[in-house]
Parts: C-alpha cells; sequence; structure tokens
C-alpha cells in the first residue's frame, strides 16, 4: 500500500470515531445512552439499520459469492420488504406503546420473566457469536493479503468500536453509520465504475452482462422446490421472510436502531426506507462481483485467490500443480480470445451460438483445474483455507484499483466492521444490563449505576468478541457463516414473538417450554440433515408455535 492508501485509510476512521465521540460527549443519561434519547429521525434510522446488517462480510463475501455463484444470492432479500410491513404494523406500535429499551421486555408483560430471560438468553448466544465473527471477518481476510497481525487487527478494530459506543451509546452508533454508509456506498460506487472502466475498450456494459450471462452469473431467479438448495425464490420468500421478521423485529442489534426514533412514524418510516433499498443494494454489490467476474475473463487470475495457498503451491514445486497452472493459463488464453470473438460477432449480427458453447466447455475445464488444486491442498496441507470467495473482492482491490482507491475500499472494509459491531456491541450491553443484570439481580439502583453498568457491560462484549474473533477460523463463506447462525436461533425466538403477538390464549409456562423443545429440534436438523440453512427460520418459528399451542391444551386439561 502507498502512503495515500495509508492516509486515507487511517484519516477516516479516525474521523469517524472522533465525530462519535464529540457529538455525544453530552449525552449522560440512561435513556441517551440506551434509546439515543428518542431523537432519531428516519433517515437516521434508516440508514442505521442498513449499516447494521451490511457489516464487512457483506462487502467481502457477497462480491465473492458473485463471482463464483452468480446473482441468485439476491432471493435472500425477497422475504425483507414483506417482513418490514409486518414489524411497521405489528411490532413498533407496541413497542412504543410499552416505551421498552429491550424487546424482551414485552415478553416478561405478555409471558413471564423467565420466557423474557429465555429469549434475551438466546438472542445474547447468538449475536455474542456473530458480534466475533464481525470482527474477525475482515480481520483475517486483510491479515491474509497484506500480511498483518492477525490478533492485532482483531484488538484494533474491536478498540476503535468500544472507544465510541462506550462514549455515546445508541446515539454514537447511529450518528456514526450514517457516515460509514457514506463511505461504504461511495467506496462501492467508484470500485464499479473502475471496473467497467477497466474492461477493454470495445466491451461495454451490455457486452459485459452478456459474458456474465454466459458463465452462468445472471440467472437472478430459480423457482425450484429442492429445500436442498440455499437460494431459490421460494426459500427467500419464506425462510428469508422469517429471518428478517425475526432479525428487525425482535434482534435487539436491530430493535434499538428504531426505538431511538422520535415517534412510531419515523421509526415506521425508517424501516420502510429499509424495505425499498436494501435489495437494489444487495443487488448491486453482487453486481459488483459479476462485474469483477468479467473483468477477470480478460485479466490473468490466480488459480486460488488466497495468496497462502498459491505460495505454498509455488514452493512445493508439485509437479502435478505446475501441469494444472500451465493448463489453467492457456484455458485462460484461449477463452479470453472466444471472449473477444463473440463480442464481435454478436455486435456484427452473426451467429454467436458455437462461440457461446466453446467458451462454456472451457469455462468447465477451468473450474475443474480450479478444483484439482483444492484437492491437492486437501491432501497435502488441510490446515490451509482452499475456499477463495472471500478473498475474490480484496484480490482485485489490492491488485488492480488505482492508489488512494486502495486506501478508500479498505476503509470501506474497516468501516462497515465497525458499524455492525458497533451495533452488536450496544445492543449486547443493553439486553444484558436491562433484562439480565437490572431485572434480575439489581432492581433498585440509580440511573446513574446502570448507565455505568451499561458501559462496563459494552467493554465486557467487546473484549468477548476480540477473544472469539482471535479463536475464530474460516467456513465455507463468512457470510454464509453469520446468517447460518442467525437462522439456528431467529425462528424459536420469532416463534416466541408470534405466540405474544397473535394467540392470546397461549400462556408463558406453554411457550417457554415449546421454545425450549423447539430450539433442540433445530439443533438435531442442522446437525443430521442438509436442509438449507433458511428453511431452518421457518422451521424453528413454525414448530414453535404448533407445540405452544399443544402443550397449552394439554395444561389445560390437566
Amino acid at each position: 500500500m502507498a502512503g495515500i492508501d495509508w492516509l486515507v485509510l487511517s484519516g477516516t476512521l479516525i474521523f469517524i470515531v472522533a465525530y462519535g465521540v464529540i457529538k455525544t460527549r453530552k449525552f449522560n443519561s440512561l435513556k441517551d445512552h440506551l434509546k439515543g434519547g428518542n431523537s432519531s429521525n428516519w433517515w437516521t434510522i434508516g440508514l442505521s439499520v442498513m449499516a447494521t446488517q451490511a457489516s464487512a462480510i457483506t462487502f467481502l463475501s457477497t462480491p465473492g459469492q458473485a463471482f463464483h455463484d452468480g446473482m441468485g444470492f439476491v432471493q435472500f432479500y425477497f422475504g425483507l420488504p414483506l417482513a418490514m410491513i409486518v414489524i411497521c404494523m405489528v411490532f413498533i406500535p407496541i413497542y412504543h406503546k410499552l416505551k421498552v429499551y429491550t424487546a424482551y421486555e414485552f415478553l416478561e408483560q405478555r409471558f413471564d420473566l423467565k420466557t423474557r430471560t429465555l429469549a434475551a438468553l438466546l438472542f445474547l448466544i447468538q449475536r455474542g457469536l456473530a458480534a466475533g465473527i464481525t470482527i474477525f471477518a475482515p480481520a483475517i481476510i486483510l491479515s491474509t493479503i497484506l500480511g498483518w497481525d492477525l490478533k492485532l487487527l482483531n484488538v484494533t478494530i474491536g478498540v476503535l468500536v468500544i472507544i465510541y459506543t462506550v462514549s455515546g451509546g445508541t446515539k454514537a452508533v447511529s450518528i456514526t453509520q450514517k457516515q460509514q454508509m457514506f463511505v461504504i456506498m461511495s467506496g462501492m460506487f467508484i470500485a464499479f465504475f473502475i471496473i467497467l472502466n477497466s474492461l477493454p475498450e470495445d466491451i461495454n456494459f451490455s457486452n459485459a452482462i452478456d459474458i456474465a450471462g454466459i458463465g452462468g452469473k445472471m440467472k437472478v431467479l430459480d423457482f425450484s422446490f429442492d429445500i436442498n438448495e440455499r437460494y431459490t425464490f421460494w426459500s427467500g420468500i419464506t425462510g428469508g421472510l422469517f429471518l428478517a421478521l425475526s432479525y428487525f423485529g425482535t434482534d435487539q442489534s436491530q430493535v434499538q436502531r428504531y426505538l431511538s426514533g422520535k415517534s412510531i412514524r419515523e421509526s415506521q418510516l425508517g424501516l420502510m426506507f429499509n424495505a425499498v433499498l436494501k435489495i437494489p443494494m444487495q443487488f448491486f454489490i453482487l453486481l459488483v462481483g459479476v462485474m469483477v467476474f468479467v473483468f477477470f475473463e480478460f485479466n490473468q487470475a490466480p488459480i486460488n485467490f488466497n495468496p497462502q495457498v498459491v505460495e505454498y503451491l509455488e514452493q512445493s514445486k508439485d509437479p502435478y500443480y505446475l501441469t494444472q497452472k500451465e493448463n489453467y493459463v492457456k484455458i485462460k488464453n484461449d477463452k479470453k480470445e472466444l471472449q473477444y470473438s463473440y463480442v464481435k460477432s454478436k455486435n456484427t449480427g452473426n451467429n454467436t451460438l458455437e462461440i457461446k458453447n466453446k467458451i462454456i466447455e472451457l469455462q468447465i475445464l477451468e473450474k475443474n483445474s480450479r478444483e484439482n488444486i483444492k484437492e491437492i491442498i486437501t491432501q497435502k496441507n488441510s490446515d490451509l483455507e482452499t475456499n477463495d470467495k472471500d478473498y475474490v473482492f480484496i484480490y482485485f482491490i489490492l491488485n488492480y484499483l488505482p492508489k488512494g482507491i486502495i486506501g478508500l475500499l479498505l476503509a470501506v472494509i474497516l468501516s462497515a466492521a465497525m458499524s455492525s459491531t458497533a451495533s452488536e456491541l450496544n445492543a449486547l450491553s443493553t439486553t444484558t444490563v436491562i433484562d439480565l443484570y437490572k431485572r434480575n439481580h439489581n432492581k433498585n439502583k440509580s440511573e446513574t449505576h446502570y448507565l455505568k453498568a451499561s458501559k462496563w457491560f459494552t467493554i465486557m462484549w467487546g473484549i468477548i468478541a476480540i477473544i472469539f474473533a482471535s479463536f475464530g477460523t474460516l467456513f465455507e463463506n463468512l457470510i454464509q457463516l453469520v446468517n447460518l447462525i442467525g437462522s439456528i436461533f431467529y425462528g424459536t425466538i420469532l416463534g416466541i414473538f408470534l405466540v405474544a403477538f397473535f394467540i392470546k390464549k397461549v400462556k408463558g409456562n406453554a411457550v417457554f417450554y415449546s421454545a425450549c423443545i423447539s430450539q433442540t429440534f433445530i439443533f438435531l436438523i442442522y446437525a443430521l440433515t442438509t436442509v438449507g440453512y433458511l428453511w431452518l427460520n421457518f422451521i424453528g418459528a413454525f414448530f414453535t408455535i404448533i407445540s405452544a399451542i399443544i402443550i397449552q391444551k394439554m395444561m389445560r386439561k390437566d
């Protein structure tokens, strides 16, 4: 990295932290710290909600996901607008009417203390794990690519977030997320236009889309009913709906964003802002990844984007690897010439079917070469991560973007990590102090005491997240790991809330026992089957509701 990149990166991060600290230094009450003094307008809420969900994993993994698998991942978000409407109509009015600090306070008023505590604990477990991954994701990629110390990166990201989250609480999180979203989207748009400008002169955007289509990257919709497929239209509309309902309606890291609103209307408008823009934003981020794919159709790409894998193979001088590498380079060069021929034929109105078929054949051979390399690595050194989806975009950034822009895109990644982690720590602290500490242990302390406690709990959860991040390991794909963890727990939590809102005859004992049974059932499904994780949200919620009704009827008979 050049000096200008370091200047842009450090300047951006220092500005965001300083801005958050300075703007919120006068907020001293518990309400100010945990609910932002109920002063947020709708667009602040909307940007904060989007920034909370759009972690560094989104900007590292999603383009890589599109590079390998295409645009189909956008179906994951199809249920989100429907969920926003339900939350605006049902959840928000109740939360505001009861003036709660956390979503789980409502459960005690509707059911009992043990149900509130159970839901809070389920949230703390899954969100505590996710906070560690949110830090770990950018840290491990940057450490691998740039050679930075992984643990130092974990600590740096964690400490920066702790500073302004402890200083200003919810308000600091919300106002810094506005700046972070500006940095994030500016960086992504700049990267997108640089990619388009870096394509060969006779390859325009329309040609690029055609080339991506030949590679199978532009298939947005899958209407198959295979529940083992992770991303289909139906899993997005159903599983995605239930995941979004649980995440935005019951996850304190999101609930806290709109509980800070000036009024019910401001909170509702903030969520509808997210409903309108979220799918286009994710579509655009995936499209960036697809354009990176097109870029590498005309530029030489490594046989694996994880530099540690390539370095290991080069040092090993394995004859099979050298043969595969030679074949891979030849395939790439042949395919590049065919892509030029395809565009030329298409622009002149000639038949392109034969050329397309040849390109597809070479793409299959290229994929086989990549898979063969993964098998070599798995056999020789199983400790190396062969799945390179999370490395694709950062490789492109560091090797093909101009100086200064590299620093901006790294600032995008770290800003996204900080925004999501700040929301998570803020929510973890609030839930711990309100639902566990204040409610179960120290009920009659002063507001100052609880304010100090919330800051100490923020530090505690920050340290836990840093520790977890330091001992984390890469999964198949980081964005899938975060969504998987959420899906394992969200269904049960959502089921509790849906019973609370809509099934008045079910009481506390029934829903408590049904939630415990449902969570155990979900663990078993995940461990013993290959069901796509999005379906776990629907199954968990459905099982919790049905079992709660049955248990309640059995209790009445007794």
